[in-house]
This record gives C-alpha cells, sequence and structure tokens, in this order.
C-alpha cells in the first residue's frame, strides 16, 4: 500500500498512455491528503514536462499542432520537452476512485491580488498512486465552470471526438466518461462534493513563500512505466 503525502510535499502528476510511456508529467504541492481526495497545487514557475508538439501548440498558439500530438500519442512517438507552468495558480482536488478531476485557476485581480477565474473538470483515469505522485491519463474532454457556478460549458469536444476516432480512447474509457459527466454535473446541481466546499477553495490563494514544486530528475523521452493492467 502506498503512503499518503504530508501536506507541504512535492509530489508528481504523470499522464500515463496505456502503452506504459509517460505523456506529460508536473510538479504538484500538497495542501492534503485525505480519503475524499487529494489536493495539489502549484503556481508559474512549477516544472512539468509535456509533449513538445502541445509545448509548441501552446508558444504558437496553433490548436492544429495539438491535434498533430494527438496523432503522434495514437503512433506511440512523441518527445517530452521542458516546461514551466505559466499564468495561473492552479488547484487541484482529486477523488482516488474517480474519472475526473475538479480543478480551480486563480489568476490576478485590480488590487495586486488573485481571484478565482473558473472551475476546470478534467475527465481523466483514477488515480494510481506512485512513491512520488500519482498516475492517471487525460482523455481530453473537459468541463468549464463559472466561478459563481452557475454556468458552465463543455471545451474540446471536438478534441475529444478526434482522439475517439484514433482509438486513444477505448469504448469502455468513453461509457466512463460519459458517467462521470452526468457524476460531475448532479454533484455541480447539488452543490456537493468540492462544491459543498465551493467558497472556502475559492477564498484559497498560492503563498508566495512556498517552494516552486520541481520534478524530481530529468526523464529520458522513451521511459516507461508498467502499462496499464501490466
Amino acid at each position: 500500500m502506498v503512503r499518503s503525502f504530508e501536506a507541504g510535499e512535492t509530489v508528481v502528476r504523470r499522464d500515463v498512455h496505456r502503452s506504459g510511456r509517460v505523456w506529460s508529467e508536473q510538479a504538484l504541492r500538497v495542501l492534503e491528503d485525505a480519503g475524499e481526495a487529494l489536493v495539489t497545487a502549484c503556481g508559474p514557475g512549477a516544472e512539468a514536462r509535456w509533449p513538445a508538439l502541445y509545448a509548441k501548440a501552446r508558444d504558437d498558439g496553433d490548436r492544429s499542432v495539438r491535434t498533430e500530438a494527438f496523432d503522434a500519442m495514437a503512433t506511440g512517438r512523441w518527445e517530452l520537452a521542458a516546461a514551466v507552468w505559466q499564468e495561473t495558480d492552479l488547484l487541484l482536488w482529486k477523488p482516488p476512485a474517480a474519472w475526473f478531476s475538479i480543478n480551480a485557476f486563480f489568476v490576478p485581480a485590480g488590487d495586486g491580488g488573485r481571484r478565482l477565474r473558473n472551475w476546470y473538470v478534467t475527465f481523466e483515469h483514477p488515480t494510481r498512486r506512485t512513491e512520488a505522485g500519482f498516475d492517471t491519463f487525460d482523455l481530453t474532454v473537459d468541463l468549464l465552470i463559472d466561478p459563481d457556478l452557475n454556468s458552465w460549458e463543455w471545451k474540446d469536444e471536438d478534441e475529444y471526438a478526434h482522439v475517439r476516432r484514433l482509438g486513444i480512447v477505448s469504448d469502455t474509457e468513453h461509457q466512463a466518461v460519459e458517467d462521470a459527466r452526468a457524476q460531475v454535473l448532479a454533484l455541480l446541481a447539488g452543490r456537493a462534493g468540492l462544491f459543498a466546499r465551493a467558497e472556502r477553495w475559492a477564498a484559497w490563494r498560492w503563498e508566495p513563500a512556498w517552494p516552486t514544486p520541481r520534478l524530481p530528475r530529468p526523464m529520458a523521452a522513451a521511459e516507461r512505466v508498467a502499462p496499464e493492467g501490466g
């Protein structure tokens, strides 16, 4: 059994493809590790590694390059590039068995502080704990929710359809996503789960005195972990 994490500890969130190859990794700071969820965070400057094509799409502002990144994922051939988290403070609430995580993004406010920009639900694999953090796998489609929780919209449905066509998201995973969509909308409507404490988390702030989360070591692009089920 993998240990629980202590508040203040650095952990690494990894997206791991079914081939066992690491698609991305991100350094996070633990805020709390309770049975309901692992809560982590990071601010600008936190270290990450992303697919080189994905990083290029961000730098160039060209979403078509993201499509190329997914095509590379389908072939099992991609290179990772060093990156840093930019612009926003991130709060990430991840229930262990859920096919989603709930994120909050904070941006500069006019008074020099920070404000909640939006809630952001990422549909992804349930958590698999590791000694260094946890593994999951982003399934592309997301839900964007306004700070007051009163309106929302789906995001990246086009990319989700593309990865479905490529076979990156299987029929079984698709059904899990459909179930998770309904679950999240029920949590939102009932102000349950994280949303029951939305006011508390909306008031959260990254402390400037906290050290910047850093990845523990360089990683070779071809590094593998145990494949799903293997």
